[in-house]
Parts: structure tokens; sequence; C-alpha cells
């Protein structure tokens, strides 16, 4: 299956050497807060000296870029896109270093999973998406030497019931003379 990419990505990813940096935009909420955390795989701008922050600024999801707690917050990850295999759900594995262990406590103190979607951008054209993923929730988040390992994945369909429900007497009347 082919997929609809822009020119400027197309040119980028056939050139021999290519100054355009791709980046992964992250974007997590979840069902107990209110609060999005917006994240970038790239410090595309500086955003605030005091605190000396950096990050990109993207229409993406709604996103404005001119708000400044808009904007999607640059951190060290490592990111594995999601993979298409049939044999297994897609799932993303994302690798967030230099954090400490009040992050970890607080990843796992909650019994609901936090909803993320993954978007692909390039850094000369933040608004134009590349590549997209929605619908996936935070399975797990492991500690591993300074970083934390956060892997994201969907349901997969072979999970969802079927039938539904059991055709019983009580339930379907009409069914049973």
């Amino acid at each position: 299956m082919s997929r609809k990419i822009s020119l400027n990505a197309h040119l980028a990813l056939d050139a021999d050497g290519s100054k355009e940096v791709e980046i992964v935009l992250l974007q997590i909420t979840h069902p107990e807060t209110e609060q999005v955390i917006r994240l970038s795989t790239d410090p595309t701008e500086r955003i605030s000296y005091q605190p000396l922050r950096y990050g990109t600024r993207s229409t993406w999801l709604g996103a404005d870029p001119a708000d400044d707690d808009q904007v999607f917050f640059f951190i060290l990850v490592s990111v594995l896109l999601p993979d298409d295999q049939e044999t297994a759900p897609p799932a993303a594995r994302l690798l967030i270093e230099g954090v400490d262990n009040e992050l970890t406590e607080v990843l796992r103190s909650t019994q609901a999973r936090a909803a993320v979607s993954m978007a692909v951008v390039l850094a000369s054209s933040p608004d134009v998406t590349e590549q997209e993923w929605h619908g996936f929730k935070l399975v797990s988040a492991e500690k591993s030497g300074e970083g934390i390992t956060l892997t994201i994945s969907r349901n997969p369909l072979t999970e969802e019931p079927w039938p539904a429900g059991r055709m019983t007497r009580e339930r379907f009347p009409g069914l049973h003379p």
C-alpha cells in the first residue's frame, strides 16, 4: 500500500544528502486530567530563556503555534515508529533519556491508560503532516538505566468479541419458540 507524502519530503528522501530534518511529534492525553502533553524530537527553536526550553511550533491536532503553552516541547527521545505486522497489533516504543525516578512513579501511578498520537513532519514545514498514527494507548513504562521505555500499542482486532452475545432464550426470546 502506498502512502502520500509531500514533494519536499519526497525530494529529501531521494537526495544523496539532505538538510531536511524529520521530526516526530507526540501528543499524550489522559482521562484523569485535562492537560495535553505535546513533545517533539527536535529543538527547532528556542521557546523560553527561563527556564531554557526548545520546541517545535505546529498546527497538528489543532495546536496553536502562537501559544507558548501549545508548543511541542523538545525532549531527548528515540522513537521506533509503529510497525505493520500481520500477527501483532501496531506498536511503537519511545526511549526517553535523562529522567529521574519521580517520572517513573507518576507513569505507573494511574489506573487508566493514556492516549497517544504520533506524527512525522519536516522541520521546514511543521504544519504539513507526512505520516500520522492515532488511537494508541500507553501500554507500559519500564525504567532502563537513565531512561524510560514507553510502549504504546493498539488493541488487536482479534481481541474483539465475536459473536458479541450468546443467542440464549433469555436474551433473544423471539429466536426460540
